[in-house]
Formats: C-alpha cells, structure tokens, sequence
C-alpha cells in the first residue's frame, strides 16, 4: 500500500536533531507525531511521488498520522499542474491542516495562472472560520493579489475577519504589512482608522517597521500610529 511505503520511506529519511527542532517550532502538534525529515528531502520525494498513478491513495488516505506526512502532503498538491485537480486536492485537505507549517508551505505553482476561479475560493475558505483554512485564504490574497491584480476589496476582506486565533492574527497582521510595503496609500487608512483589531494593528506595525521595503520616513510615521 503506497501509504505504508511512503511512511517507511519518511522514517528512512528521518534527522533526529530537525525533529527535535521542529517540535518547538510547532508546539501545538504532538512530539510524538513528528518524524523530522528536512524540507530538502521532502521537496525531492514529493517530486518523485507526483508521478506515481497511485499517489491519489495517499492523498486520501486522511487524517494522516504524522506532522512530516501532512508536510509532503502540502508539497504535492503544490506540484499538480491541473487547476481543478489541484483545487480539489486543496479543499479535501485544508479540514485537516492542523499547523501554520503545513498551512503557509503548501502553495500552489498552478494558481497563478488562475487568479480568478482562485479568487472564489479565497472567499469561501475566508467565510469558513477555520483556523487555518482562514490562515491559508489570507496567505493565497498576500500571494497572488498584491501586485497587477490588486483591489481594495481584498484588505477589506482580510480586515473584515474576527478572529481569536493567534495563527489568524498572525496571517492577517503579516498581510497588512505586506500591503504596506507593496500598496502603502491603500493599505494606510486602514492603520489610521484603527480599522484591525489592537493586536493585529500594533502586530502589523511591528512587521512593517522589520521591512526593507518601507522607507524610514514611513516607518517613523507608522511608529506613531501605535496603539496602547
């Protein structure tokens, strides 16, 4: 069963000490669900096993057991090439993405040469309340629609989202900072309106201020746009 063998081959690829380390960078995941296989490593299987027919079995066979499974998971469906293919992939796993790691690495090649069906989806993963089905709709706005495709109607999404989560805050505070380095007089009014929550304000700030893409003068305005 592909399944079996693509565990066998992750403990075959197994480091101890990026086990160790990975624990602490994701401690909500049990240590005992990481393997720790590097993100090299990983790349390269997930290449390997796009070409296998039967890779389908392993892309269903879900919830997956271990952390670095659900990693290679993400690596490839970010590989499909088929758009619908790809987008299905994507929304049979996002109920089980239960980490900002394997949320923030999947991100497909394919679409961005479909920003508009994308586009569709964003809003409804955004409109879901999921932790990191949010998270992953505010990273594919910050990915694919901050450039030629950019509309105010994207940060008003993103600012429109309530959200207690810490990994929700986070995405959404690095989402402000990015529109502030790329789209600063549309992303300002939302600064000086007071438009986020303080949290996420005062985070996007502290984000935009570690930027190299925002001038001093910028920054110093920024700085005084602080909240206590």
């Amino acid at each position: 069963m592909v399944t079996e063998e693509i565990r066998e081959k992750l403990f075959e690829l197994q480091d101890a000490d990026y086990r160790d380390f990975a624990r602490k960078l994701i401690p909500n995941v049990p240590p005992e669900r990481f393997i720790g296989v590097r993100t090299p490593e990983m790349r390269k299987l997930a290449k390997e096993l796009l070409k296998q027919e039967d890779i389908g079995d392993f892309l269903n066979a879900l919830p997956h057991m271990y952390f670095d499974e659900n990693q290679l998971h993400a690596f490839i469906v970010s590989g499909m090439k088929d758009f619908d293919g790809c987008l299905s992939a994507v929304e049979r796993f996002l109920p089980y993405v239960d980490n900002w790691a394997t949320c923030d690495q999947m991100s497909p090649k394919v679409f961005k040469k479909h920003r508009t069906e994308l586009l569709k989806a964003v809003k409804r993963w955004m409109a879901l309340g999921e932790t990191y089905t949010v998270r992953f709709g505010i990273g594919m706005l910050m990915e694919h629609f901050l450039d030629e495709d950019f509309d105010l109607a994207y940060p008003e999404m993103v600012a429109s989202v309530r959200s207690e989560e810490y990994y929700v805050r986070m995405m959404a505070a690095w989402y402000f900072a990015t529109v502030l380095a790329k789209q600063y007089a549309a992303a300002l009014p939302f600064i000086e309106q007071n438009r986020l929550d303080l949290w996420t304000h005062n985070k996007a700030i502290q984000k935009a201020m570690e930027s190299y893409r925002i001038t001093s003068e910028r920054k110093e305005y920024l700085r005084g746009l602080k909240r206590k």
